[in-house]
């Protein structure tokens, strides 16, 4: 599984969820759109990816896998 393309994936959704003025909806919004429509596989890649330092994360989605891991696992 190409994890950079996953990164891309995962900043695109966070791009979108920034603008909201809630920054802890915007936040579970991230987590949820990753949860509803990403096989398993995916989710343990980026969170792993997340594990290892998520380097090139933005920090909505770097946020959001850290407060949400538990729904993504």
């Amino acid at each position: 599984m190409d994890v950079q393309h996953l990164v891309t994936m995962s900043n695109q959704i966070g791009a979108f969820f920034d603008s909201m003025k809630n920054r802890n909806e915007a936040l579970e919004q991230v987590a949820l759109h990753i949860k509803r429509f990403w096989e398993p596989r995916m989710r343990q890649a980026l969170l792993q990816h997340f594990k290892e330092g998520g380097e090139g994360l933005l920090p909505i989605v770097a946020d959001a896998l850290k407060q949400h891991q538990d729904k993504l696992a």
